[in-house]
C-alpha cells in the first residue's frame, strides 16, 4: 500500500509539472493544494484552497516624549524623559503599583532584620534579560556598585548612602581612591549570595539569587528604594564594550523590562518591541517615542491621528475644552511634581540672600498659574504637594508682596532692585516657552524695576546645562517629581549637602542636614513626621529657590488606547507604572 501511494503523488507532481509548463497561469486562480488521504484503504486526492495568509502589523503606541534624553544610562539619569525611556526596558528588585505601593518586580520577596538595618531579597526563579541570557543577583551587586562608584558620578548616587560603606567610597578623596580605592569598594555591604549563603562568582551562576545590604542605620524605606533606576541591572560587559555612548545603542541596551529597545534614532524616535522573556508577560503592542518639542506641532500631529498620547499644554486648553471630541479625550488629574526659578548662589546677586528673599516676595504666583498655565496647576509656597506625606499646610512665606519686595531689597548689599546687575533667564527656548519667559521677565521689570535678558537655548542643551555647577544658568526653571511617596525623597535626596543636586545649586545647610539625618533614620512615623516638617521649613525660609507651582498631569489621549492606569507620578506618560495593562483597540483606528 505504501509504495502505491508513493507511486501517486509522484505522478501527481509529474502531472503539475507538465501543466505548468504548457499553461500561463490566471491572473485571478486561487491558489490550491492537493492533499492525499486513505479513505477505507483506498488513498483519494482531495483538492483544498487554504486561508489567504494574511499580514497583521503590531498595534503601536506613539507617544511624544519633547525633549530627547540627554542621557539613557540606569546611573547617570535623573530628568523624566530619561527614565521614561528606562523604566520600558529593564526593571528594578521591586516597582511601584498604581496606588503608589511598593510590589515585587524582578525580586519575589524581601525582608528586613529587626531594626531594618539588613535587606535580604530573593529573586524570581529563571530571571532572564531580553537576549535569554541569564539575569542573577550578580547583576543586582553590579548595578548597585555602580551607582555608587566615584567614577560613575550619576546624580542619584546619594540615595544608596545607607549601604554600610557606601558614603566612604563615593565621596573618597582622590588621592584616598588611589591608594585604597579597592579596599573601599570591598567595604560596600552589596552583596550577591548563592542559596546556601555563599558569595556569588560571577553572571552565569544560576543559583546566584539572594541580594543582602546592610545599612549604617535603620532604613525601613530600602525597599522602595530599589525600584528605582539606579539600581537597574545594565550588563557591565556591554557598558565597557560601548564605552561613553553605550547607552546610545539598542546593542547595549539588553534589559530585564517588558520591552526591548529595537531602534533609537536620536532627536527623531525610539521603537520598542515587546520583550518575550518577561517575567510578568508579554505586551500586546509596540511603542514608538517621538522627540518634538515644539508643542504646536505636537497637537496638530495628534489632531491629525499621527500620536496616541501627548501632553496637553496650556497653549491648547481652550481649543480642546471648545472641541466636543477633544475634550473627551483630556485627561487631567493631581501631579507630582513642584516647579520652582532657581537663583543660582555662585552669581551675583544672588548669593546675597536679601535678594534671594526679595525675588521670592517679588514673584506673583498666582498670575502665572492663571496666565500662563491656564489653570493647569496650583501655586506654592512650599516643596513637598498637597497630597503627599509632609505636605506643609501652614506655610505662608514669601507670598506675592510688591512691597515687602522692596523693603527686603533695600536690606541687601544692592540697596534696590535698580541697583543690581542685569538678570540672565535662560530657558528652553521653544516657540511656546519664549512668551512665558517674556512675561516674567516683563513682571519683574514693571513691578521692581530689574533689567532682565532673555536667554533661549537648545532643550537637550538646556538639560545639560542645569546638571552642572560650572554650567548652571544664573535663573531657571526646573522642577522636582516624586520618585516615591515619602518625605525622605523630596528633602534628604534632593537638598541634602550630600546630594548630587544640592551640590549642583551650590546649596548647603547643616542644621537641615542633621534633621534630615534624623529622620531617615526614625522608625516612630510621627516624630520622622515632624523632624522632615522642620527641615522644610528650614529650606523655604532659605529662599534657595523662588517656589512657584504644583503641577496637575495633563495629556490627551486617543479612545483606542485602553485600560491606561493612572497615578499622581505619571511625568513620563500615563500607564507607564503598569504598560502591560494597556491594549489597543485597532478596529476604533480611523
Amino acid at each position: 500500500m505504501r509504495s502505491k501511494l508513493f507511486t501517486l503523488i509522484g505522478l501527481l507532481v509529474l502531472a503539475s509539472m507538465v501543466l505548468a509548463a504548457c499553461t500561463p497561469p490566471a491572473a485571478q486562480t486561487p491558489i490550491v493544494e492537493t492533499v492525499i488521504v486513505e479513505v477505507a484503504g483506498t488513498p483519494q486526492v482531495i483538492v483544498v484552497t487554504p486561508e489567504p495568509v494574511v499580514e497583521t502589523k503590531p498595534a503601536v503606541l506613539r507617544i511624544n516624549m519633547g525633549t530627547y534624553p540627554d542621557i539613557i544610562d540606569p546611573q547617570k539619569s535623573s530628568f523624566v524623559n530619561e527614565i521614561a525611556h528606562l523604566k520600558l526596558f529593564y526593571e528594578g528588585l521591586t516597582r511601584l503599583d498604581q496606588a503608589l505601593e511598593t510590589v515585587p518586580g524582578a525580586a519575589e520577596s524581601w525582608e528586613y532584620n529587626e531594626d531594618a538595618t539588613q535587606l535580604t531579597f530573593q529573586l524570581r526563579p529563571d530571571l532572564k534579560y531580553s537576549d535569554g541570557t541569564l539575569l542573577n543577583a550578580k547583576r543586582f551587586e553590579y548595578s548597585i556598585l555602580r551607582n555608587i562608584d566615584p567614577a560613575t558620578a550619576g546624580e542619584y548616587a546619594g540615595i544608596t548612602d545607607e549601604i554600610v560603606g557606601a558614603p566612604e567610597w563615593r565621596m573618597a578623596a582622590a588621592e584616598d581612591l588611589e591608594a585604597n580605592g579597592d579596599a573601599l569598594k570591598a567595604a560596600v555591604e552589596v552583596r550577591a549570595l548563592d542559596t546556601a549563603g555563599n558569595a556569588c562568582v560571577d553572571y552565569e551562576q544560576v543559583d546566584c539569587t539572594v541580594l543582602q545590604l546592610k545599612f549604617s542605620k535603620p532604613a525601613p524605606y530600602f525597599h522602595t528604594v530599589m525600584s528605582l533606576w539606579v539600581t537597574f541591572p545594565a550588563k557591565e560587559e556591554n557598558i565597557s564594550e560601548g564605552g561613553d555612548i553605550w547607552w546610545n545603542s539598542s546593542k547595549f541596551q539588553i534589559g530585564n523590562g517588558p520591552f526591548v529597545m529595537k531602534t533609537l534614532e536620536p532627536f527623531v524616535r525610539a521603537y520598542f518591541v515587546p520583550n518575550a522573556n518577561y517575567w510578568a508577560g508579554t505586551a500586546s503592542y509596540d511603542v514608538e517615542y517621538s522627540f518634538i518639542t515644539e508643542g504646536a506641532v505636537a497637537f496638530e500631529a495628534y489632531k491629525n491621528n499621527e500620536f496616541d498620547i501627548i501632553g496637553l499644554g496650556a497653549d491648547d486648553l481652550a481649543t480642546v475644552q471648545a472641541d466636543p471630541v477633544l475634550s473627551t479625550e483630556a485627561n487631567i488629574y493631581p501631579g507630582s511634581c513642584t516647579y520652582a526659578f532657581y537663583m543660582n548662589k555662585d552669581k551675583p546677586p544672588f548669593d546675597d540672600p536679601k535678594v534671594r528673599e526679595a525675588f521670592s516676595y517679588g514673584t506673583n504666583r498666582d498670575a502665572w498659574v492663571t496666565d500662563i498655565l491656564k489653570g493647569l496647576g496650583a501655586p506654592t509656597l512650599t516643596w513637598i504637594p498637597k497630597g503627599f506625606p509632609g505636605y506643609d499646610e501652614t506655610e505662608d512665606r514669601w507670598q506675592y508682596d510688591v512691597e515687602k519686595a522692596k523693603a527686603t531689597i533695600a536690606e541687601s548689599t544692592y540697596g534696590s532692585f535698580e541697583a543690581l546687575p542685569e538678570i540672565t533667564l535662560t530657558f528652553s527656548g521653544t516657540s511656546r516657552n519664549i512668551p512665558r519667559f517674556e512675561w516674567l521677565a516683563n513682571q519683574w521689570t514693571t513691578n521692581l524695576g530689574v533689567k532682565v535678558k532673555l536667554d533661549p537655548v537648545e532643550s537637550t542643551t538646556y538639560t545639560a546645562l542645569t546638571k552642572e555647577r560650572e554650567t548652571l544658568p544664573q535663573v531657571f526653571y526646573l522642577g522636582w517629581c516624586a520618585d516615591y511617596a515619602d518625605p525622605q525623597n523630596w528633602l534628604s535626596v534632593y537638598w541634602m549637602t550630600t546630594s548630587a543636586f544640592a551640590a549642583r545649586y551650590g546649596f548647603s545647610n547643616p542644621e537641615m542636614d542633621a534633621l534630615m539625618q534624623e529622620a531617615d533614620a526614625t522608625l516612630d512615623p510621627v516624630k520622622r513626621a515632624d523632624l522632615y516638617l522642620q527641615a522644610q521649613k528650614l529650606l523655604v525660609g532659605e529662599a534657595a529657590v523662588i517656589m512657584m507651582v504644583n503641577n496637575v498631569n495633563s495629556y490627551l489621549i486617543k479612545p483606542w488606547v485602553k485600560d491606561v492606569k493612572f497615578t499622581p507620578m505619571d511625568a513620563g506618560w500615563p500607564g507607564d507604572v503598569d504598560p502591560l495593562s494597556i491594549t489597543i483597540d485597532t478596529s476604533l483606528i480611523p
